[in-house]
């Protein structure tokens, strides 16, 4: 048996002017662009085909005599990924509830919670590295500074919006019962949002593996500066080792906490 479908309703005369005016405003935009980029082409791609000529078989080509001390440096960006990432899950705990409206009742708190998450997003994990290695100095230090308050904007966020989709019958049933604001949190709220909360850490932790591993070109520790070090000399077959146990490691890293994850959930 067929299925009738009902006939598609006509788009309005300026419906379709918009859209086609749409169009026409990306193409332009397109255009106008690319303009405006002055690059001689043909010798671009002729420089891009000598570069791929002499560096990417070097890159397949690793240079396994210098594991150890890649191996050291993506143990290190480990730490300081871990470090920061568990940093960021207790210092967000406070300020999610701050920003949850369920939680503190009080707009002006509310409001003043969600800014400060705001403030703390509005800085890429790499500006914070430069500020961070200003203050403390160019060690591994400033990388965990850098991401521990990165996470701590994302994740406030998050766990604010768990609180704020949490079932508040349970709470007003512990209240009506006689129970205080103690027994209400360790009962009614923190069974709730545990799981949540430790799903959004480890993601963040998986994140914070990636970030760990750039934050090292500024001098913020990690294998970022093993990165640096090899571009400078040229070395491309360690080059290709550390790209190599990056993609590895992360992964890893990355299925083991989706396991995680998902059984948490």
């Amino acid at each position: 048996m067929s299925t009738i479908l009902p006939p598609k309703p006509k788009k309005s005369l300026f419906t379709r002017l918009r859209n086609i005016g749409i169009l026409i405003g990306v193409i332009l935009l397109y255009i106008w662009t690319f303009q405006g980029i002055s690059v001689d082409f043909p010798k671009a791609f002729e420089r891009m085909i000598n570069n791929y000529n002499r560096i990417i078989p070097k890159l397949f080509n690793p240079d396994w005599a210098v594991f150890g001390k890649v191996w050291e440096a993506m143990v290190e960006t480990i730490y300081i990924a871990f470090v920061g990432s568990l940093t960021a899950a207790i210092l967000a705990i406070p300020l999610g509830f701050l920003a949850a409206q369920n939680m503190t009742k009080n707009r002006v708190v509310t409001t003043v919670g969600k800014w400060i998450l705001s403030a703390i997003r509005a800085f890429p994990d790499i500006i914070l590295a430069i500020l961070f290695i200003v203050v403390v100095g160019p060690k591994p230090f400033a990388g965990v500074l850098a991401i521990a308050i990165g996470s701590t904007g994302m994740l406030g966020k998050l766990y604010s919006e768990v609180l704020e989709s949490i079932d508040t019958n349970i709470i007003e049933a512990m209240e009506a019962t006689g129970a205080n604001k103690l027994q209400i949190l360790a009962h009614g709220i923190l069974p709730q949002i545990t799981p949540e909360f430790l799903s959004y850490a480890l993601y963040r932790f998986e994140i914070d593996i990636r970030a760990s591993t750039i934050l090292g070109i500024v001098g913020a520790g990690g294998i970022g500066t093993l990165i640096i070090f090899a571009k400078m000399n040229r070395n491309w077959e360690e080059m290709g080792l550390i790209l190599l146990v990056i993609i590895v490691v992360v992964t890893f890293i990355d299925i083991v906490s989706t396991k995680i994850r998902k059984r948490l959930v």
